[in-house]
Order: structure tokens, then sequence, then C-alpha cells
């Protein structure tokens, strides 16, 4: 039995597991990223990680069969330069090429909410479909696809950027220079930042207010709390929120046509109380209303899609 090494690589930690053939986590590390350490010094630890892995796999004499990684970023359609990460702040860096000269096994490197798509895909709630699409939303919007049980990437692997389609116009930028990205409508950061820019234009007669000391420490829980009470803000920030989704998940119908979307990450917590609110207003953006569409669910897996994908990736490039 041959075991895989998942590593998923994050802004503020690193996350690893070694996985024997049935997807279980044999073994898991966590260390901090140290970003502001920069690339040769987070290469190391990944290096370290590896190392370590391969170690314990040969105390349990066994081999590691594969090695995939998944990371908040571009990857090139070969995996071996990171063209661009942001929370690493790291541009063109050699990663899959640095790692393949190190290591004699083979390596693959792919965007991290690809790398979640991949885990729900196997194990979560896009099992048994072979054309299937994850959305997580969490401080940015990431997205993977996958038609025909293999990853989509497009022909300079930067297909599945869900979170930069242009839904309209917003009244600030997306960090990627252009304005009307559906991250910035329905991201975490964009639902605290519409609540805050509301407040700031004079609608102060909310309850959220009551519940913190400077508009500062106003987050995404909050708001949905407030709305779950029935806070007129709140709920308009809510069915923003769920309106622009469903113009986004609308248009990856009437391109795709997946059998199921899956929806992730720290703002699909809210759960059915949001869920709800997207379903019901879905079928006014779709093309064919006439004609049934893939379903919408919530994600299952939660922190280990990214380690369980990871080491999953080579089945699906």
């Amino acid at each position: 039995m041959n075991l895989n090494i998942g590593i998923d690589i994050g802004g503020t930690n690193i996350g690893a597991g070694l996985l024997d053939e049935d997807l279980n986590i044999i073994y898991r590390i966590e260390i901090p990223t140290n970003k502001d350490r920069g690339y040769d010094f987070v290469k190391s630890q990944i290096i370290s990680i590896i190392e370590g892995m391969r170690s314990k796999a040969s105390k349990l004499n066994q081999k590691i069969d594969s090695i995939g990684i998944g990371l908040p970023g571009i990857v090139d359609i070969e995996g071996n330069n990171v063209i661009y990460n942001a929370n690493l702040n790291w541009n063109n860096v050699p990663l899959g090429k640095n790692l393949r000269h190190r290591f004699d096994i083979p390596i693959n490197i792919e965007n991290d909410a690809t790398i979640a798509g991949i885990a729900e895909s196997a194990l979560g709630v896009m099992k048994g479909y072979s054309n299937s699409v994850f959305i997580t939303l969490g401080t940015g919007v990431g997205g993977g696809i996958i038609i025909n049980h293999k990853v989509y990437t497009g022909s300079h692997g930067l297909g599945s950027e869900i979170g930069h389609m242009i839904v309209g116009e917003n009244f600030y930028d997306c960090n990627c220079g252009n304005n009307g990205c559906l991250e910035t409508f329905i991201s975490s950061t964009a639902v605290r930042r519409y609540v805050i820019n509301e407040i700031e234009h004079g609608f102060i007669n909310t309850s959220i207010l009551k519940n913190v000391n400077s508009i500062e420490e106003i987050d995404t829980k909050l708001i949905f709390e407030c709305a779950e009470l029935g806070d007129e803000l709140s709920n308009k920030a809510v069915n923003r929120m769920a309106k622009y989704l469903a113009i986004g998940i609308a248009n990856i119908i009437n391109i795709i046509d997946p059998d199921i979307i899956a929806i992730g990450g720290g703002v699909a917590k809210a759960g059915d109380f949001f869920l709800d609110r997207v379903k019901d207003l879905l079928p006014r953006y779709i093309l064919f209303k006439e004609l049934d569409f893939g379903e919408i669910k919530l994600a299952k897996l939660g922190n280990d899609a990214g380690i369980i994908g990871a080491a999953m990736l080579k089945e699906y490039k």
C-alpha cells in the first residue's frame, strides 16, 4: 500500500497529511507559514514537511506515491511556477520546479479552492457526480471546476477564477484592480465593507452597533447573527449577498451546466438560513427556466478538504 502526501499552504499556517489508499489521514502536521520570512524560508519548511512525511512512511514500510500541494493563487499549467499568490506575496516563484529537483516523487500543485473541490468530489457532497463546481466563500472567493472527473484549469492555468467573474458595478474596486468582481459582492470582506459603508452613510439604526465598540469590530458572523434576529441593515446585506451569489451561480449553470454546485468556506457556515435565500432567487437568473438545473448544496468536509484534495490531485490531473 502506497501513501500520498497532501499539503495545504495558507497565509497563516501550512497543514499537511499522510493519507492511505482509502483517503484516511494517518498522520498530520500543522506549522506557521511564516510568510514574512519570504519564499525561500517557506519553501524550506515545505521540504522539511515532505522529508518528515517520507521518514514516517519509511517507518511504516511504505513508499510515497505522490505529493499534492494546494495554495491560494495561480499556478502555471505545468505546475512549475506559482504565477501569483497575494497571500504570500509570491510572483513567479518556481516552487514546483524547485521541489522536483529535490524529490524523485510526482509532485502536483494547484489552487486551493480547486483542491477543496477535488476533496468534495471524492468524499463530500459532490461525490458521484462527473461535472461539479465548488465555490468557497471566505475573505475572498475561490472556485474549483471538475468536468468528467478531471480538474478544469483552462489552457494557461487561469480557469476556475469564479471570484473574478464581473457581475455589476460596486462602490469599491477588487484587489485585482477591476470593479464588479463577484468577490466584492459575496465574500466576508465584501459583506463587512457593505455594512460599514451603509453605516458611514447614515444607516445607524441597527442592532449591529449595539454589539461593538467601534465599526472596526464588525464581522460577518455578527452580521448574520443580527440578520437572523431581524435586523434591517443585516438582512439588507445578506439579501444583497444572496442576490449576487445567485447571479454568479446562474452564470455558471448557463455556461457549464454542472450536476451540482457546492458552497464552502466561512460564510457558508450560515447554513440554510443563507442558502435558502440563494435558492429562492436563482430561478429568475437562469436562462432555460423550464429545464432542471444542478443541485446547490453546502460543502461538508471543512478544514480537511485542503489536505485530502491535495493528496488526490494526481488522480484528477
